[in-house]
């Protein structure tokens, strides 16, 4: 990994992947000011660095993918709550934009994120889960954002992903009850794209994430881009969006690429451009 021992983060790019793992299991992944600066670094790397055709997210150990703000630290910082008590808190409180950055609250991410969920995802941990693109769960992988039952509201933006990913009625059961539900529930609305043995998470989610990452980049990420941007637009716009990435995607050399090892009967080699 490219931090240090100990990180609460861990980061690694290897193979056209990158992977991140929340890495604070004694404490179930709850994220520190810490973390929310650290992740949204790495988003900002990953989006920029061109070798990166997915990225792989998960908690470290098995009893939560991530259990929110840390109670103790991030939510006093973000509700102003008390003075900063270190440089990560300062810098949290100085630059309120990192949390909105941590959690991808944003139309501008393209890579593919697969999620390996091995354990409950509570709160703003539910919410970062909802960021991702394909999850698979552990069948003890809960998943409810209990904010309102602490006075708070799931701002970090779930209120506007989650009625987007599942049935109406479904986003606000979740998002008003405030109470966990199971991984068959989650499947079943089409929250996580899988349920399987817990031993089976990571190594399902690294399948599909290194499934993904054959794919060129170019392609990979206008893919992506065309279905962030066009959601809930009007048909005419959404096509639009839709034409636009076709055509950018059409000017790279990895898309003469594709067909021409195809005929040659060989696998492509893809460039990024």
């Amino acid at each position: 990994m490219s931090e240090i021992p100990g990180s609460q983060i861990l980061f690694e790019k290897r193979d056209g992947l990158a992977y991140v793992t929340l890495n604070r299991p004694e404490k179930r992944n709850a994220l520190t000011p810490e973390m929310v600066i650290r992740l949204a670094g790495i988003w900002e790397d990953v989006a920029g660095d061109d070798s990166v055709r997915a990225v792989l997210l998960t908690g470290a150990g098995d009893k939560a993918f991530c259990s929110g703000g840390d109670l103790g630290t991030t939510i006093p910082m973000m509700l102003r709550s008390r003075p900063p008590e270190d440089e990560w808190e300062a810098q949290l409180t100085g630059r309120r934009s990192y949390l909105s950055m941590a959690m991808l609250r944003n139309d501008t991410f393209f890579k593919p994120i697969v999620a390996a969920v091995n354990g409950p995802a509570l709160a703003g941990g539910a919410e970062l889960l909802l960021a991702t693109d394909i999850r698979v769960a552990s069948t003890h992988a809960t998943f409810a954002l209990t904010e309102v039952r602490r006075g708070l509201i799931a701002g970090g933006g779930s209120l506007v992903r989650l009625a987007r990913q599942v049935p109406w009625t479904s986003a606000m059961e979740i998002a008003l009850v405030g109470e966990p539900i199971d991984a068959e529930t989650a499947l079943g609305i089409g929250l996580y794209s899988r349920v399987v043995p817990a031993e089976d998470v990571l190594p399902t989610a690294e399948r599909l994430a290194r499934s993904i990452a054959l794919g060129a980049p170019v392609a990979l990420a206008k893919t992506k881009e065309a279905i962030v941007r066009s959601n809930g637009r009007p048909l005419a716009e959404a096509f639009a969006i839709e034409t636009e990435c076709t055509i950018a995607n059409a000017k790279t050399a990895d898309a003469k690429e594709g067909p021409r090892a195809f005929m040659e009967k060989r696998e492509p080699v893809f460039l990024g451009h």
